[in-house]
């Protein structure tokens, strides 16, 4: 058995392990996690609490824990055992010259920036868009968009999901604002392709994405602007917890 970290693991798991907010459960769950896993908060060959305290502390159920500590086995950052002395164990970090290429390309980006300056853009189309409303045409081109993304293949996600995006910033009325976009997008992409694609949060996406594109056709300037934000809010937990 892996010898237990000196001290009160839980002490050192407070400030990190918080209740998660409902709209983005499992990417803010997988961002707190990553966290300790990356701080050392656990070290290497150490023990994650059992998965009931982990979900109780966490405010998810044990079905989205698992699915969070199924990225994490992925990623072959922690192992799961079985048996009187199991559970779910940090693994020694592999591919060091892999993690240094990563460091030395996010080094160069100001993630925070980019994070917030897409926020502020995304929120601000959405508001306009609904707010002063589509033609006919449109309103066709966003549905479409939209569509696009429905079923599509891993490898043609991330560009269609662009295109969504940058057809509602388009369509906000705003040559401005879609070229300022389009510069902060480029940079969110060489973020996001430094992370996994997860399926569980592509499926998130989507609903937010459906809801999003229903918000601003029904003129519901609020709601696309706190549908987007949310959107927003669930892709920055990812690349936190995977970047930072």
């Amino acid at each position: 058995m892996s010898a237990e970290p000196d001290g009160n693991p839980e002490d050192r798991l407070t400030p990190v392990l918080r209740p998660v907010r409902a709209g983005n459960g499992f990417e803010e769950a997988l961002e707190q996690i990553l966290q300790v896993v990356r701080l050392g908060l656990v070290p290497c060959g150490g023990r994650l609490p059992a998965e009931r305290e982990l979900a109780e502390r966490l405010g998810i159920s044990r079905v989205t824990l698992r699915e969070v500590l199924k990225v994490l086995q992925d990623q072959k950052l922690v192992e799961s055992r079985r048996g009187r002395y199991g559970g779910t164990f940090v693994l020694p970090r592999a591919d060091a010259g892999g993690q240094d290429e990563l460091r030395r390309r996010i080094a160069k980006v100001d993630i925070e920036d980019v994070l917030r300056f897409r926020e502020v853009l995304e929120v601000g189309a959405a508001g306009l868009c609904a707010t002063h409303g589509l033609t006919g045409e449109q309103a066709v081109r966003l549905r479409e968009a939209l569509a696009r993304t429905h079923d599509a293949p891993l490898a043609d996600y991330r560009r269609l999901d662009t295109l969504l995006h940058l057809t509602l910033a388009e369509l906000c009325g705003s040559p401005s604002l879609i070229a300022q976009y389009a510069a902060v997008r480029a940079s969110v992409n060489e973020l996001l392709d430094c992370i996994p694609l997860l399926v569980r949060n592509l499926e998130h996406s989507q609903r937010q994405h459906v809801a999003l594109v229903e918000a601003v056709l029904d003129g519901d300037a609020d709601g696309a602007r706190e549908i987007t934000r949310e959107h927003c809010a669930g892709t920055a937990a990812l690349l936190r917890g995977f970047l930072t």
